[in-house]
This record gives C-alpha cells, sequence and structure tokens, in this order.
C-alpha cells in the first residue's frame, strides 16, 4: 500500500511533468516561420522553452532568454543569461536592453518568438526613462513585503518599466510576434504574466499571436487523473488566490467535514487547489507562501488521524527559500518540539518543516504554474 508522503509526492509530480516545457511547448508550435527568427523571453521556464523550440524548430536561430539564478538549461543557439529575482538587479537591466537591440530593425518578413512564464517580470527589468533601477528595487521590496497580490505588484512594474505593458512588441515592429506563454497567475490574463512585454492589456490579446501552454489548471486535471489511478475521488477547488493562512483555514474545515461524512465528497479522496495565495510578513522567520499555508493548515487540523496534506510552488521554490514547499501529517504538531505559535508569529514556516524533516526539496523544476495543494482524506 502506498503511503500518504508517496501519495502526495505522486500527485506533486504529475501536476509538474504535465506543464513542463517539454509536454506542453511541441502541442502549441506550429511550421517554423520562412526568414530571421529570434527568440527572446523571460521567467523561471524560460531557458527550457528555448530549448525545446530549438529541437524542435532547428537552427538557423538566435536570440536571449532570462532566467533567475539557478534556472538554465542547456541551449545551443539562445543565449541565456542569469539575473535576480524577485527582486531587479543590474544583470537583468543589461540583458533587457540586449534583448531591445537585438529585436530592433527587423522586417515584416522577420520573427520574433517571446517565451515568458513566472518571474518574467522581475526579470525583464530596464527602467523607463527618468526611472532608477533603485527605484523599481524600493518598490519591488515595498510591494512584496506588504502582500500585495501580482496582478498590483505587475501594474506598478509596467508604470516603471522600458518593456512592459507591450513595449517589447512596438520594438520588434514590424516583425511578427509570437508569445508563448505558461501562465502563473490566477486567471491567466497574458497582459499579467511577466507584466505583458508584448501585450498591452486582455483586449489587445484577442487581436495578438498569444498562445497558453499551460495553466494552474492543467496541472491540477492532471494531478486528478493520477489521484483516480491511486484510487482516490479527486475534487477540485480551482485556481485560488487570498490570504494563506485564511485559505488554509477554510481548507481545514472543509477536509474535517469530509472525513466527518459531511463534504462534497466521500473519502478515500485528496481535495486539490491551485493559484496564488499572499503572506503578510510582520516577523523575521524564513518561509514562503506554501510554508505559511502548511503551518496554519497543520494547526487548524489539530492532528486529525486520517489527513495529509502538500503545499508547493511547482517552479520548485517557495518565496526566497530553497524548498518547494512542504507536507503536514497526523502527527505534525506532536514530533515539533519547539513553539509553534512563536514560530508562526515570526512567519518561520520554514524552520517547522525542516525540523520535522517534511520540507519538499526539488530544485528548479523549470516550469511555474504557480501554487499546488493537495489534501488527502483516507
Amino acid at each position: 500500500m502506498t503511503d500518504d508522503r508517496q501519495l502526495l509526492q505522486l500527485l506533486f509530480d504529475a501536476a509538474v511533468t504535465a506543464t513542463s516545457p517539454a509536454a506542453c511547448v511541441p502541442l502549441w508550435l506550429e511550421d517554423k516561420p520562412r526568414g530571421r527568427v529570434i527568440i527572446v523571453g523571460a521567467g523561471k521556464a524560460a531557458a527550457s522553452m528555448a530549448a525545446i523550440v530549438e529541437q524542435e524548430w532547428g537552427p538557423p536561430l538566435e536570440g536571449l532568454v532570462i532566467v533567475p539564478d539557478g534556472h538554465i538549461a542547456d541551449c545551443d543557439y539562445v543565449e541565456v543569461v542569469e539575473a535576480a529575482h524577485p527582486v531587479p538587479d543590474e544583470r537583468g537591466v543589461a540583458a533587457t536592453r540586449r534583448i531591445l537591440d537585438l529585436v530592433s530593425n527587423l522586417s515584416p518578413d522577420d520573427t520574433v518568438v517571446c517565451l515568458l512564464s513566472g518571474g518574467g517580470s522581475s526579470l525583464l527589468c530596464a527602467p523607463a526613462p527618468g526611472v532608477t533601477l533603485e527605484q523599481k528595487k524600493t518598490m519591488t521590496g515595498e510591494l512584496l513585503k506588504s502582500g500585495a497580490p501580482i496582478q498590483e505588484i505587475n501594474a506598478k512594474r509596467r508604470e516603471l518599466s522600458a518593456v512592459k505593458g507591450g513595449k517589447l512588441a512596438e520594438a520588434c515592429a514590424p516583425a511578427q510576434v509570437i508569445t508563448l506563454i505558461i501562465s502563473d497567475v490566477p486567471g491567466n490574463d497574458p497582459s499579467v504574466v511577466a507584466s505583458g512585454p508584448t501585450i498591452v492589456d486582455a483586449a489587445s490579446a484577442l487581436e495578438a499571436d498569444v498562445r497558453i501552454l499551460a495553466t494552474s489548471d492543467d496541472a491540477l486535471q492532471a494531478a486528478a487523473l493520477r489521484a483516480l489511478d491511486l484510487d482516490l475521488t479527486p475534487h477540485l477547488l480551482g485556481d485560488l488566490a487570498g490570504d494563506a493562512r485564511t485559505l488554509a483555514i477554510e481548507h481545514a474545515q472543509l477536509a474535517l467535514d469530509v472525513a466527518a461524512g459531511k463534504g462534497p465528497v466521500e473519502p478515500p479522496c485528496v481535495i486539490l487547489s491551485g493559484g496564488e495565495t499572499t503572506v503578510r510578513v510582520k516577523g523575521d522567520g524564513r518561509g514562503g507562501r506554501n510554508g505559511e499555508y502548511g503551518l496554519a493548515l497543520a494547526l487548524a487540523l489539530d492532528g486529525h488521524p486520517r489527513i495529509s496534506a502538500i503545499a508547493c510552488d511547482t517552479d520548485g521554490i517557495d518565496g526566497c527559500g530553497d524548498n518547494a514547499g512542504c507536507m503536514v501529517f497526523p502527527d505534525s504538531l506532536r514530533r515539533f518540539a519547539g513553539d509553534v505559535h512563536r514560530i508562526r508569529e515570526k512567519n518561520d514556516s520554514y524552520a517547522f518543516f525542516k525540523d520535522l524533516g517534511d520540507l519538499i526539496i526539488t530544485g528548479p523544476t523549470r516550469t511555474n504554474v504557480n501554487d499546488f495543494r493537495a489534501i488527502l482524506i483516507r
């Protein structure tokens, strides 16, 4: 019999595999365009997406993509540049300006393929005229600490950018522009992913060549199919946003209702959800939004003997830590020797799950459809 830890890991693995560039990019590529083809882009999946485009189309190709440190992939024709995330740095500024140079002076016979995924907004960071990098860094840091939703953060980023909000597409004219997106935003508005460098707003996306390759829903559907293979009934909640602790309390109550025979599904089952939560940072601890969710869930479940859970970021990095997320088990609170309430006050979920050995460490997965959560009820 597969134990809870293995079951939860299998569900997460199914979600990540289904939304990887290897799985989704070939499905959306048509025949290689004639003329010059330039590949540009940014985000946690950008290098892996470029590698698949190279495999599918072959040379001649050229271009440059920007990825966060550690998210590189081997490319033969497209240069991969690392830069800071989530707070921008000079490497990102220089690489963004090089992209603008690459797409200048093109003809109508040329094609620019823009590869976008989560994390791209902080990487495509050349400031607008009159704006300094330090101003952008200060704004980004303040918004991240405040717990602002990604839509608000990216709206501010567009205001201060030389490339976001459709400005990259303007620089590519008169060349054709194809935008391939692995979406990490609730609702999958293409003007929000990476702050829309080739798209002004959702309405303009209808007229542009924009292709959404993978979303949180694809991850949840893949996990649901894997759950059925494992004789678990899946119950999908969809793409969710909001405060991590609040959402965890709501999910714990739902799981407790299901375990008591009062819910919308009968055990054995798994409750699946995605999306992006927020955390208002008040303490000086370490931990991302999935750790924050996991700790709040453990407290709300209070050791229920038939409920376990996993909460991970599909990119393999929860916040700024080295872990993708965490697992919660019936004995999590009992096994922890410290003061769990003090840990919560400090926003130090990383320490809690590290002490238990229940951090999920995958390294960069080179995709990103945001968070993945599964609550297993026996």
